[in-house]
């Protein structure tokens, strides 16, 4: 049996039946990993860690002790996630010397229930791009073609997951930064509604924006990892028959890649052919109030958060210190341009958290009621992988355009509104890349939307894993 095809909730059955030993299972993924280590998923890996934790996870079960939920599940952490003892750089050079004095809440909730961390996983620079082409600690891979980015910023646990070297990780989502990389990487990913998963010991962009969230290989698998963090309980999976879906095709739908196109198409059928009833309907001034709201947002909170994190580690460094060791140029000029003319005026600020926000979450909640619907469906990226290097802009039918506004396009607007989302394995193009499809659903809806994710799962294609 090849273990690295198990899920984690097919692993955690096997070691809690005491069918599979930790060790076992934690030797055959450290040979993954040794595999596939051209994809550079990690900054920070220590197999021999791995292995004691592994053992100490066997000693446990054979004093007979009760395994825990995850017990001896190794898990990647986006190098964002604070572990203690461990360096949590952020996948900047200004960081590689923080060492967090305890875990993030997050992360102390999956040790609790028995995981293993197998590594701090690859990111975009400061988790501010979509790309991964990190300059500091070197591109992360996808792991389906390794000339191509594996998504952003959290592509290093997205290329991790994908390839079979754990089942499963944390990364976070800003703008859609769990659900690009979990889309071109063949997997499952999951934005829960803001503040349903704490943000504390968490390397931030934006408190108003900011979530960790579960990337796994199966909905089963983020339905468990979040009842772990929340101490919530599953819910089963509802029939497709009759269940009402929206179909937003302004803005949503608009201008993907051709090939993109058709297949998203074929999902639609196919979720029809189950009996889901699709309302095509948009969603009022979802791109214009996104446009207005995010990068405001965005921007103006990444000074006062990231100081608050550096002088809350105890660092003497702030935001002007850290920016100027920053590696990736697209990052840089990003970050730089806010000391400066670039800067967002607290008055632009307000009005974008105080007026369009609200506007855009009451356009959602509207949507929902006024048409009866579950959730919404849409592409989660325009378009397939983008090339390594295709940094600044991408080809979309033949036309150049701009990278990062281009793959964040669908999922930004649920994530400037704080509803849940997650996106699932939805196709395989021609040359074999990924695609996902997303389903966003009211605030507080996780549990439902998770259970609801189960079942267009079921009614969807498998995707094979690739050929690392």
């Amino acid at each position: 049996m090849d273990l690295t095809a198990l899920t984690i909730s097919e692993a955690a059955a096997a070691l809690q039946r005491g069918d599979l030993t930790a060790v076992a299972y934690a030797e055959a993924l450290l040979g993954r990993a040794t595999q596939a280590a051209g994809l550079n998923a990690f900054i920070h890996h220590d197999a021999a860690q791995v292995r004691a934790a592994a053992r100490a996870a066997d000693e446990q079960r054979a004093r007979g002790a009760k395994p825990g939920p995850l017990h001896g599940i190794p898990l990647a952490l986006k190098d964002n996630l604070d572990t203690a003892g461990t360096a949590t750089t952020a996948g900047t050079p200004g960081l590689r010397a923080n060492r967090p004095a305890r875990n993030a809440p997050i992360v102390q909730k999956l040790i609790d229930a028995g995981a293993i961390v197998f590594g701090k996983a690859n990111l975009h620079e400061l988790a501010y791009g979509i790309t991964n082409n990190n300059a500091a600690f070197g591109a992360a891979r996808n792991p389906y073609d390794r000339t191509r980015i594996p998504g952003g910023s959290s592509g290093g646990v997205g290329a991790a997951v994908g390839a079979r070297i754990v089942p499963g990780g944390i990364g976070s989502d800003t703008g859609g930064s769990v659900r690009i990389p979990a889309a071109l990487c063949g997997i499952v990913g999951f934005r829960p509604t803001l503040l349903r998963w704490s943000q504390a010991g968490i390397v931030p962009i934006s408190h108003t924006r900011d979530t960790a969230g579960p990337m796994t290989r199966s909905v089963a698998d983020c339905a468990l990892l979040d009842c772990v963090v929340t101490g919530s309980t599953a819910l089963p999976a509802p029939s497709l028959k009759g269940l009402r879906l929206g179909v937003p095709r302004g803005h949503f739908w608009e201008s993907l890649d051709v090939e993109v196109a058709s297949l998203m198409e074929g999902v639609l059928v196919r979720l029809k052919d189950a009996g889901a009833i699709l309302i095509e309907a948009d969603i009022a001034d979802a791109a214009r109030l996104d446009n207005e709201a995010g990068f405001p947002i965005a921007l103006y909170e990444t000074i006062v958060d990231l100081n608050a994190y550096l002088a809350d580690h105890g660092s003497s460094m702030r935001y002007a210190d850290l920016v100027a060791q920053v590696a990736s140029a697209d990052v840089k000029g990003i970050l730089q341009s806010l000391l400066g003319e670039g800067a967002i005026p607290e008055a632009a600020y307000r009005v974008a958290l105080d007026v369009q926000r609200p506007a855009l979450q009451r356009a959602y909640s509207e949507y929902f009621a006024r048409h009866d619907v579950a959730a919404v469906l849409l592409p989660t990226t325009p378009l397939p992988a983008a090339r390594i290097g295709e940094d600044e802009t991408v080809l979309l039918n033949g036309a150049p355009a701009p990278t990062f506004p281009t793959f964040i396009r669908n999922c930004s607007p649920g994530s400037v509104a704080g509803i849940p989302g997650i996106t699932l394995p939805a196709a395989l193009t021609k040359a074999g890349l990924p695609l996902g499809i997303e389903l966003d659903g009211p605030t507080g809806s996780d549990a439902q939307l998770l259970a609801l994710a189960r079942a267009v799962e079921a009614a969807l294609p498998r995707i094979p894993a690739p050929k690392v």
